[in-house]
């Protein structure tokens, strides 16, 4: 099944949200004191959380190791899983 625009939108959303903290992570590691980078991080990382939940809410689960939750009957196996797009 061919993802929608909507799905793929979303979808880049959480990357750039995601490479964003990735970078500000290893920013913060050589500079722990840089209270406007911690901020940043934080809103990024509620962001990341707000995106993902309405990606899961919309298209079904996205994260493995408990934070997502199945519905029934189980759903990982339904395709384009997350990585495939």
């Amino acid at each position: 099944m061919k993802p929608s625009k909507e799905q793929l939108q979303l979808m880049e959303q959480i990357q750039q949200v995601d490479f964003a903290l990735v970078e500000l992570t290893l920013y913060l590691d050589t500079h722990p004191q840089d209270y406007t980078s911690i901020q940043q991080f934080n809103q990024l990382a509620s962001q990341s959380k707000q995106l993902k939940n309405q990606y899961e809410q919309q298209f079904g689960p996205l994260r493995q190791y408990g934070e997502s939750y199945s519905s029934y009957p189980w759903s990982w196996n339904d395709a384009p899983w997350p990585w495939q797009m």
